[in-house]
C-alpha cells in the first residue's frame, strides 16, 4: 500500500480533443468515461475533465464536472424544500432552485486506491468553487454509486432526500458555505 504522503500529484484539466491512454479504478463505467466518453462530453459543452498525474504522468485519479442546480423538483414535496432551504437563507434569498456543480465522476486508479487521494480531489473542487468562487455556485452535487456513499459521506456531503434511499445511486449534496463559516 502506497502512503499518501508518497503520492505527489499535479492537478489540471483536459485540454480539448485530450484523451487519456491508460487509467484502471475497477469500474468499467468510470474508466471507459474517461478513456473515451469524457472527449465528446467536453466538445459538446456537457462536462469538463481534470486529471490528477503523478511526477511521470501517469493518470492516477480524476473527476468531471458540470453546471447542476438544487431545485424544488429535486424534493418530495415544497415542505421538504422549505425546510431544506430554510436555515440556509434568508427569505429574500429564497429561490425556487440554486446554482450548483455536479461532479459527473470521480475515479482514483488502483494503484493509489486507499492513499486519500479521492478525499484530496473532493478538498480540490470544493476550494476550486470558494476560491474566486468562479460561477456563483452554492452547492456540490453528485449522484453516488451505492458503494461510494460512505466515501461522499465521510467528506462532508449528505443526501439531499429520503426518495432515493434504496436505488442504485443517490443524489448527495455539499454545501460550500459550510467550508467559507
Amino acid at each position: 500500500m502506497v502512503d499518501t504522503a508518497e503520492v505527489k500529484y499535479s492537478i489540471r484539466r483536459l485540454e480539448k480533443q485530450e484523451s487519456i491512454k491508460s487509467f484502471n479504478c475497477g469500474d468499467a463505467d468510470l474508466n471507459d468515461f474517461i478513456l473515451t466518453e469524457s472527449v465528446f462530453y467536453r466538445d459538446a459543452l456537457l462536462a469538463v475533465s481534470y486529471v490528477a498525474e503523478n511526477n511521470v504522468k501517469q493518470t492516477i485519479g480524476y473527476f468531471s464536472l458540470a453546471n447542476d442546480r438544487v431545485s424544488l423538483t429535486d424534493f418530495e414535496n415544497n415542505t421538504a424544500f422549505n425546510r431544506f432551504r430554510r436555515h440556509r437563507f434568508v427569505n429574500e434569498k429564497r429561490l425556487k432552485s440554486y446554482p450548483a456543480v455536479k461532479i459527473c465522476r470521480l475515479g482514483i486508479d488502483l494503484s493509489v486506491k486507499g492513499c486519500g487521494i479521492g478525499s484530496e480531489l473532493l478538498d480540490f473542487i470544493k476550494s476550486y468553487f470558494i476560491v474566486n468562487n468562479k460561477t456563483g455556485c452554492r452547492f456540490i452535487t453528485v449522484d453516488a454509486y451505492a458503494a461510494a456513499i460512505p466515501f461522499y459521506l465521510k467528506n462532508g456531503f449528505a443526501p439531499l432526500t429520503t426518495d432515493d434511499a434504496d436505488e442504485h445511486t443517490r443524489l448527495l449534496y455539499f454545501d460550500l458555505d459550510e467550508v467559507i463559516e
